[in-house]
Parts: C-alpha cells; sequence; structure tokens
C-alpha cells in the first residue's frame, strides 16, 4: 500500500496527477504542468512538497566518530547550526546514498536522506555501528518530519512573511529553528533547485498549515506548487546528481564528479581504501553534459556513441523548459571529453549529434 504525506487530500484538491514513488504517492504535476512549474522556480518561486524523505538522528559521545566513519565528507568541519552534503559508501567504493548531515548540538546529528533509500540506510548505518562497536543512539525519525522545500528567487522574501526567524543573516548550507506559520520548525537555507530557497523541516501533523500559509503569503510574488516532475527538470539542469541515475552501488562519487566531498585525507573511513586505489589507477567512467544539436529528447539508458564506438549511456535527460533544448547527462568510458567535443546519442534507432558542455546547463556558462 503506498504512504501519503500529510498533504495528500491537498494535492487531490489542487488537481496534482499523482504517482507512486518510493513507496509512496507523490504529485508529479499541478494542472499548471511541469514547464509552468519549472519556469515559476527560476523566475519567482515554487513550493514542493518532499515530506518523504527520510531523517535519521545520531546522537551521543562517539556520534562525530560514527559520521566521520560513516561517510566520505569531513563531519568534523562542521559547527552547530551548518549543513554539510557528504555520501555513504560501500566497502568497494559504490554509493549507498548520498544526504545532507545537520549538525543540532555538540553531540546530535540529523540525516535527510533519499526516500528510496531510507530504511536500506537505516539498516547499514546499523550495520556498521555494531560492526565497530560505537556507543550511539540511532533513530529513524521518518515518519515524524514533513518536509518542505521553498525555492527561488523570491522564496526569502515570501518565507519572511510568515517568520520572524533571522532569514537575512541565514547563509546557504546553514540553518535556524523558528516558528513558521505558528508552527516550530527547523529552517534551512537549503535545495535541489540551483535557486535560493529554504527547506521546512516541520511536524508532520503541522505540514499541512505551513504549505497552506505559505501558499497564500506567495500569491502576489508568483508562487506555485510544484511536483517531482520540475524538480527532477530543475535539478537536471544543475547537473545534481539523483540516485539510482548518477549514483548507485555500482557508481562511485568519483565517476560521479563529486571528488570534492571525498576527503582521502581524513582518516579511514568506508570505502577509502577502495576510492583511493580507484583514484591511483585512473577513474574508469566520468559523468559529461551533452546539449542536442539536434531535434530528439534524451532520456535514461540510451546509448552514447563515440563515432561508431559506443562509450556509454544516459543517466538522465530531459527538454530543458529554461533553454527548450534537449539535454543529457551520460556515464562514459574515461577519455578527452572536453567541451565541444561532439558525441552522438541513439534516440529511436538514430544517432543524434550532441555536445558537451560545462556544467550547469542552466545558466549556460562561457565556453558551454
Amino acid at each position: 500500500m503506498l504512504k501519503k504525506t500529510a498533504l495528500h487530500g491537498i494535492h487531490r484538491s489542487l488537481g496534482a496527477k499523482m504517482v507512486p514513488f518510493a513507496g509512496w504517492e507523490m504529485p508529479v504535476n499541478y494542472p499548471t504542468g511541469v514547464i509552468e512549474e519549472h519556469l515559476a522556480v527560476r523566475r519567482n518561486a515554487g513550493l514542493f512538497d518532499v515530506s518523504h524523505m527520510g531523517q535519521v538522528r545520531v546522537g551521543g559521545k562517539e556520534a562525530l566518530s560514527f559520521i566521520q566513519y560513516l561517510t566520505t565528507n569531513d563531519a568534523a568541519l562542521l559547527t552547530p547550526g551548518q549543513v554539510q552534503y557528504t555520501i555513504i559508501c560501500y566497502p568497494n567504493g559504490g554509493t549507498v546514498d548520498d544526504t545532507t548531515l545537520y549538525r543540532l548540538g555538540e553531540e546530535e546529528y540529523l540525516f535527510c536522506v533519499n526516500a528510496s533509500r531510507c530504511d536500506e540506510d537505516f539498516a547499514w548505518m546499523k550495520t556498521i555501528a555494531a560492526e565497530r562497536g560505537f556507543n550511539i543512539r540511532l533513530e529513524n525519525l521518518s515518519d515524524d518530519y514533513g518536509l518542505l522545500a521553498l525555492q527561488g528567487p523570491a522564496a526569502a522574501a515570501i518565507l519572511a512573511k510568515i517568520t520572524g526567524a533571522g532569514l537575512a543573516a541565514l547563509s546557504s548550507f546553514h540553518f535556524i529553528e523558528g516558528e513558521t506559520a505558528g508552527v516550530k520548525a527547523l529552517i534551512s537555507r537549503t535545495g535541489y533547485t540551483g535557486e535560493d530557497g529554504f527547506e521546512l523541516y516541520l511536524p508532520a501533523s503541522e505540514t499541512a498549515t505551513v504549505w497552506s500559509a505559505l501558499l497564500d503569503a506567495g500569491k502576489e510574488n508568483g508562487l506555485l506548487p510544484v511536483g517531482l516532475g520540475a524538480r527532477d527538470t530543475l535539478r537536471l539542469e544543475k547537473k545534481y546528481a539523483l540516485y539510482g541515475h548518477e549514483l548507485g552501488p555500482d557508481i562511485t562519487p568519483l565517476e560521479a564528479g563529486l571528488g570534492w566531498v571525498v576527503r582521502l585525507e581524513k582518516a579511514d573511513f568506508n570505502g577509502k581504501a577502495a576510492l583511493e586505489e580507484i583514484k591511483r589507477n585512473g577513474i574508469p567512467r566520468q559523468l559529461v553534459c551533452l546539449k542536442m544539436e539536434e531535434a530528439g529528447i534524451p532520456r535514461e539508458k540510451y546509448l552514447v556513441y563515440d563515432g561508431d564506438r559506443p562509450i556509454g549511456t544516459v543517466t538522465s535527460g530531459t527538454l530543458s523548459p529554461s533553454l527548450r533544448q534537449g539535454i543529457a547527462i551520460a556515464l562514459v568510458a574515461a577519455g578527452a571529453w572536453k567541451p565541444g567535443r561532439r558525441l552522438q546519442i541513439e534516440i529511436h534507432g538514430r544517432k543524434r549529434s550532441a555536445v558537451i558542455v560545462k556544467p550547469p546547463f542552466y545558466p549556460p556558462r562561457e565556453g558551454g
């Protein structure tokens, strides 16, 4: 049976198209459609219900030691009120999940994990803690939290209407706690769209109150409710990885271009030895950004060619609403793939020209 967020009835009343996703029934788009929702986020603001995401709390005197062994990034750099993007790896260097980590206090942390990986992540954390003998508290609090994402250039102006929290002083990848529409919330200046914005962690039972208050506050700012369809096109335009596409058990963070969150200089962590060996021997595959030069929309698993030679597959592809052009992220064999180099994507049995560009796709970068 599909799970429903606290906003399920509201999504239905707004005419949302609901689809199964990671065990939940979620809105893929509203009557305005994916393109208008996408452009609203780029130009004004959009409001997402992402309450399907999972939350795991870690506490105790050995919490930091546990997290340092569990993840690739350096959690010791965090002070309370900071957020960090990080990766959990298997011993072979493959990816368990990519997560955001919140330092709540001196010995308290909160992971936000992908909905499709929540149970697996929690089981993996328990296994690591038991095998290594870490004395910590682990709690899967996913059912307790609702999560809203308010994203876009007008996000701060809209949120300021319903909270007295100090948003002006809140920088990217930091968070504060404060009331929002009378509801206690953790307000994080983070998101998955490439625009300014906030993610609001709320008691699940109060999510609908804040959702309605935000939509009312944002009417004059062009705020729209936005579904998972536009969430995907927005993150793809910024080349943000999605688990199951650009990351997975068979894709290392090094292959995914996320070496910046793999701190090989820190003490031992799960997967470190394998990642060191991969880096030493040469990373075998890499992600490239491709923009179509011919008509056609690239999709996941489409083959990528260099002339007659197959070199990889598309991991994510779409028609970019911002650029009105087909774009794709592809995992290909390592090589001299520089911006401006032309490759081909096989679409419906025909190879179509695409050019490698610098990420992100939007806004376009010089030389891309």
